[in-house]
C-alpha cells in the first residue's frame, strides 16, 4: 500500500471518528489488531458498543466504497468482534455493526449495515 492511500486511509477514519463523536460516542478503539485482522474503529455510547468499518476513497470510479465491504469482510469482522469482546471492558446491552462510506470527504454512516 502506499503512502499516500494510507493517508487517504487515516483520514477517512479520523473524519468518522470525529462524527461519532459528535453523535455522543466515545471512541474506544482504533485500528484494533490481532492475528486475524483489523477492527477499524469501535465506539460506544453506554453499553451499546458499535464496530463500524470505514471506506475511503478519493473517487466512486470503482464504486461506492460501501460496496467493498463484501460478505466475506462482513463475516471477518464478526469474528474480530466477537474477539475484541472477550476481554472487552464491561458487557454490553447491544452490538451494532456500521459501515462508514468517506467519497470526496463526505460522510456516510450506514448503521446496522450487517
Amino acid at each position: 500500500m502506499t503512502q499516500a492511500r494510507r493517508a487517504l486511509g487515516a483520514s477517512g477514519e479520523d473524519a468518522v471518528a470525529a462524527w461519532y463523536e459528535a453523535q455522543g460516542y466515545e471512541v474506544v478503539a482504533r485500528n484494533w489488531r490481532c492475528r486475524t485482522g483489523e477492527l477499524d474503529l469501535i465506539v460506544r455510547r453506554g453499553r451499546t458498543f458499535v464496530f463500524c468499518e470505514v471506506k475511503t476513497r478519493s473517487s466512486d470510479a470503482f464504486g461506492a466504497p460501501v460496496e467493498a465491504v463484501s460478505r466475506d469482510k462482513q463475516v471477518r469482522v464478526r469474528h474480530l468482534a466477537a474477539r475484541w469482546l472477550e476481554d472487552a471492558p464491561m458487557r454490553p446491552t447491544d452490538i451494532r455493526f456500521d459501515v462508514a462510506s468517506v467519497l470526496a470527504g463526505e460522510i456516510e454512516v450506514l448503521e446496522g449495515a450487517f
